[in-house]
């Protein structure tokens, strides 16, 4: 991992207004997590999912901030339908926001996290992804792509240093932590403990005779983003499936630090989302993918073949 102050000058005015968004919502979610006081609203658009207030700020609070730095676009949040910002009805830029990843686990003051991407339909693929962490040091995983054309990766601290992120020497499946998120017990958990031939390769002794493979739980587009940054080496969704949300934002960042994402047919997964018109967007909002993600293609081939 190298020093980097050369994140692209557009990605680098979105990581700030991310940066900007968790200072204000940081003690907002203290305080729900020390008095109780949740905030729980009736989500309309994903029963099953927790919402609360402060997504609802949040998707509101991206938009209004957004909208002086890119002028147009179409902005396709998980909290509502897209709508276009802008006098263009037909923008280049569509902005896909999850404002509160594991808002669940946010409002408790355990862990959150949230997701900015530009997409752009001539270039056909993400353009700029940043993830934040709100509660941790590591704070913003960001994908950019340069003057030149090249897509990168960076990692910034709370205290402002910035990082460029480039994949290490690849390792065995043997050797590796590998994520899933696993949380609901019958939808994630049980299928996951049903994988013996994952979990019986991830418990493979080495030569030296230690097992050194571990399962570990990850969430959402951070996951693939602590691949991006060596944390972790793969990322595996089996079961139902990530959201175009929840995907898309680490797959870019992963991408630009050189990782793999493949479908569990061993394909890779492309960065073009087809978010190529007003309806193709709310076509791509109601996608789930499944996908192994990891730090070498070596590496995620050998879990899809552990997965069959």
């Amino acid at each position: 991992m190298e020093h980097a102050n050369d994140i692209p000058e557009l990605a680098g005015k979105i990581a700030e207004t991310v940066r900007g968004v968790m200072l204000d919502l940081r003690p907002r979610l203290i305080e729900a997590a020390l008095t109780g006081k949740r905030g729980e609203s009736e989500n309309l658009r994903h029963e099953d999912n927790f919402l609360s207030e402060h997504d609802l700020w949040m998707h509101r609070r991206y938009r209004e901030l957004l909208t002086p730095v890119l002028g147009s676009f179409v902005y396709a949040s998980e909290e509502a339908e897209p709508e276009v910002i802008g006098d263009n009805p037909a923008p280049d830029l569509c902005v896909l926001v999850d404002p509160l990843d594991t808002s669940e686990l946010a409002v408790r003051g355990l862990l959150g996290y949230t997701h900015v991407m530009v997409y752009s339909r001539a270039a056909a693929q993400p353009v700029i992804a940043v993830v934040g962490d709100i509660f941790h040091h590591l704070q913003l995983f960001i994908g950019a792509r340069d003057d030149r054309g090249v897509d990168r990766a960076f990692v910034t601290t709370a205290d402002g240093e910035a990082f460029e992120l480039k994949q290490r020497s690849p390792r065995k499946l043997s050797e590796s932590l590998v994520t899933n998120f696993l949380m609901r017990p019958g939808e994630r958990f049980i299928p996951l403990s049903q994988q013996t031939q994952l979990l019986q390769a991830l418990d493979a002794e080495g030569e030296d005779g230690k097992r050194r493979g571990r399962i570990g739980v990850d969430f959402g587009s951070i996951s693939l983003c602590h691949v991006a940054a060596g944390m972790t080496e793969a990322v595996i969704e089996f079961a139902k499936g990530f959201a175009i949300w929840d995907l898309a934002p680490g797959h870019y960042i992963l991408h630009a630090s050189g990782g793999t994402v493949l479908d569990l047919e061993g394909k890779p997964v492309p960065l073009d989302y087809h978010l190529d018109s007003f309806a193709g967007v709310a076509d791509a909002m109601d996608r789930r993918q499944r996908f192994v993600a990891a730090g070498s293609l070596g590496l995620a081939k050998e879990v899809v073949s552990s997965l069959r």
